[in-house]
C-alpha cells in the first residue's frame, strides 16, 4: 500500500514555508510529518504537491493507495481509523478530508476539488498544521510524541558525568555527546540525535530536540518547546523555536516563539520581539489574503523562510515574517513583511537579483558533502522568484 501525502488549503496560508517544500515536508517536533507517517507506518512515502516541486518530491502511485493530508500529525487514534478505511471511503473531520484508500485508476484522477468518495467523520482530536505559528505552538506536544515513537524499546548511549541531569527522559543516539551541561527533563524529554554535540555550559530545559549533526555551542541557553534540525548551530538565547536544518542562530541574541527554514543563517547579536509592548495580539503576514492575519497570539516572534538570511544586530519585530532567500541587514527595526528575494533593510530595501541568490545558494549548499545544488534546486528557487514578484513593490 503506497502512501502518498497531499497538499491541501495549508500550502497557501503556511507560505513562505512551503515555497520550497510539500506541506507534509514541515518540520514539527523531531521529525518532519512526512517522517512522523513513515515511522507510524513502516513504510515509504511519497508526495503530491505543487508541479514545481514534484521533481524534487517525486509522487508514486501502486496498485492500493493511501492519500493523506500532508498538514496532519498522526497518533495510534488516527491510524486506527485509516486502517478501517475500505477502499473508495475517505476520512474526513469538519470538511477537511484527511485521508481516502484509492486504486491506481482512481489515484491517478485524485482531486481536491472532486471528491467521489464515500464520507466517514472522524470524530477524534485532529493535531494539524494550517499556519506558521502552529509550527512553534504545537512542537511541544509533537516533540513528545515523537520521542515515544523514536526511543520505545531502546537504549541510550551512555551520558557523561559531567552532566548535571535532572530527570530521566534523555536519550543519546550513537555518536551524540554533552559535557558539563545542564539537562533538566523533569518537564519533557531531551533528545540528542546522532553525532550531535552540547557543548560545556549549556542549560536545556526540555522538551527540547537536537537533530542529527548539529552543535549546541558553549554557554546557550534553551527553553522548552524547542526543535533544532539536522546539521544546524546554535547559541545564545532560544526559547520555543523550531529550526529546520542546515541554518544556523550560532551567536548571542534571542531566538523565540519562532520559526526558522533550511539554509538560514542569523548574524551575531541579533534578536526577535516576541511580545508587543501592549501585550496585544500579535499580526502576522499572510500571503492567502496579501493582508495582516491576527493570530490570537500574545507570544509570537519570527517566521524566516528558506535562504534566508540577516546581519549582526537585525532586530526583528513582534510577528516578523521573512520571504524566501531574503538578505536582511542595517540599523533600526526592518518592516514586519520582508518579501522574498529582498535586499535591505529597515532604510531601504530593493530586489535581490537572481543570479546573485542562486550564487550565494550554491556556496552555501556546496560545504555539506552530501547536498547538492543542481538545476531542480535552481528552477524552485527560479519559480518562487517569479511567482512573488508581486510582492517587491519598492
Amino acid at each position: 500500500m503506497a502512501i502518498i501525502l497531499f497538499d491541501d488549503n495549508a500550502r497557501e496560508t503556511l507560505l513562505p514555508l512551503t515555497f520550497t517544500r510539500p506541506v507534509a515536508d514541515l518540520r514539527i517536533g523531531i521529525l518532519t510529518i512526512a517522517e512522523k507517517w513513515g515511522k507510524y507506518l513502516a513504510t515509504g512515502f511519497s508526495y503530491l504537491t505543487q508541479p514545481y516541486l514534484q521533481i524534487k518530491y517525486p509522487l508514486n502511485i501502486a496498485e492500493g493507495n493511501i492519500f493523506i493530508n500532508g498538514s496532519v500529525c498522526p497518533d495510534e487514534e488516527l491510524l486506527e481509523a485509516i486502517d478501517k478505511l475500505a477502499e473508495g471511503e475517505a476520512l474526513s473531520q469538519q470538511g477537511k478530508l484527511i485521508a481516502v484508500k484509492l486504486d491506481a485508476t482512481a489515484a491517478a484522477e485524485f482531486s481536491l476539488a472532486e471528491q467521489n468518495y464515500s464520507p466517514i467523520e472522524y470524530t477524534g482530536q485532529l493535531v494539524s498544521i494550517t499556519y506558521p505559528e502552529h509550527i512553534f505552538k504545537k512542537n511541544d506536544q509533537e516533540l513528545k510524541k515523537d520521542y515515544i515513537l523514536l526511543t520505545k524499546g531502546r537504549a541510550s548511549q551512555p551520558v557523561s558525568s559531567t552532566n548535571t541531569v535532572l530527570g530521566d527522559q534523555l536519550f543519546l543516539e550513537e555518536g551524540a555527546s554533552a559535557e558539563c551541561a545542564i539537562l533538566n527533563t523533569l518537564h519533557g524529554p531531551i533528545y540528542i540525535g546522532r553525532n550531535s554535540e552540547v557543548w560545556e555550559g549549556s542549560a536545556i530545559r526540555g522538551s527540547f530536540a537536537l537533530c542529527m549533526e548539529s552543535q549546541v555551542k558553549m554557554g546557550t541557553k534553551v527553553y522548552p518547546g524547542t526543535t533544532v534540525g539536522p546539521y544546524s548551530r546554535v547559541g545564545g538565547e532560544i526559547n520555543n523555536a523550531v529550526i529546520w536544518g542546515y541554518s544556523s542562530k550560532g551567536h548571542e541574541g534571542y531566538l523565540g516563539n519562532s520559526v526558522m527554514g533550511e539554509w538560514c543563517n542569523i548574524g551575531a547579536d541579533s534578536n526577535n520581539s516576541n511580545l508587543k509592548n501592549n501585550y496585544a495580539d500579535v499580526r502576522l503576514w499572510d500571503y492567502s489574503h496579501k493582508s495582516y492575519r491576527n493570530t490570537g497570539l500574545q507570544f509570537c516572534g519570527l517566521v524566516m523562510a528558506d535562504h534566508a538570511k540577516c546581519g549582526i544586530n537585525t532586530m526583528f519585530n513582534t510577528g516578523t515574517v521573512v520571504g524566501v532567500s531574503a538578505n536582511v541587514f542595517d540599523a533600526g527595526f526592518p518592516p514586519n513583511f520582508i518579501p522574498d528575494f529582498s535586499w535591505g533593510g529597515a532604510k531601504a530595501m530593493e530586489e535581490y537579483r537572481l543570479d546573485k541568490v542562486l550564487q550565494t545558494a550554491a556556496k552555501v549548499i556546496s560545504r555539506r558533502e552530501h547536498r547538492v545544488f543542481d538545476e531542480t534546486e535552481i528552477a524552485i528557487l527560479t519559480e518562487i522568484f517569479n511567482t512573488t514578484k508581486q510582492y517587491r513593490q519598492f
